[in-house]
């Protein structure tokens, strides 16, 4: 890759990475009151972060709400990231928000006092001030349909980037998949026959919709092409993975 590629290492920052996890989960585990629960397509995000939660008037976690101290930890919300591409793994990350519901005439409003996040590389915890500042990546709600297009139609095109990573990153690999993508940058999964890992081939300039992301997956593909010698994945496993 060229020093301008190299030189471009940025990605989402954790703040950025919980607030695009939020705006896309579809459901949403609650641990409140000695009990747990999932919602499914029930919650939504105020600007400030906040999770507005819509449950049945007969919910135990109604009347879990009203019956907690204001501006106690009363509850945790679990949310996970789900890879779009069938993987080993799937689960890219999870959130955790410790807080407080507020109970209003229509939802609650849940108000975290703690919110961590768990990558691969480990968990953080993330400012709270830095959490409801931050905004969703400008690509999060395109993301699950841009990577399923891209391994369903353009598998080619995936096995042509792998000449961008690392010969031995791809020792004994099978298969190579798109993990995930933001303005920063594509992740690929490289699946072995027991073991899998991610390598990240960054943009050399943020992406902020769709067509820039175009552009910039046109320009790794072109760095690609123009790489010394193609690597062919390993179709047969390796003798030490037998």
């Amino acid at each position: 890759m060229g020093d301008e590629q190299a030189a471009w290492a940025a990605g989402p920052g954790a703040a950025e990475q919980a607030r695009s996890l939020l705006a896309v989960a579809w459901s949403c585990m609650v641990t409140a009151d000695g009990g747990r629960e999932e919602f499914v397509g029930a919650h939504a995000v105020a600007d400030d972060g906040r999770v507005l939660l819509h449950v049945p008037e007969d919910s135990a976690l109604l009347t879990a709400a009203i019956c907690a101290p204001r501006g106690e930890p009363a509850a945790v919300l679990e949310f996970a990231d789900v890879a779009p591409v069938p993987v080993r793994g799937r689960v890219r990350a999870r959130l955790w928000m410790a807080g407080w519901f507020a109970p209003t005439d229509e939802q609650l409003v849940f108000h975290p006092t703690r919110v961590v996040l768990r990558r691969p590389s480990g968990a953080v915890v993330v400012d709270l001030d830095e959490f409801a500042a931050a905004r969703p990546d400008p690509l999060a709600g395109a993301e699950a349909g841009l990577l399923t297009h891209l391994a369903d139609a353009h598998p080619d095109a995936v096995e042509r980037l792998t000449r961008l990573v690392e010969p031995d990153s791809l020792h004994a690999a099978t298969r190579v998949q798109p993990l995930a993508v933001d303005r920063h940058g594509l992740t690929l999964r490289i699946e072995r026959a027991r073991a899998h890992g991610d390598v990240r081939l960054t943009f050399h300039a943020p992406a902020d919709d769709v067509a820039e992301l175009t552009e910039r997956i046109h320009v790794l593909l072109a760095q690609a092409a123009a790489a010394s010698c193609p690597r062919t994945l390993q179709r047969q496993r390796a003798d030490g993975d037998r």
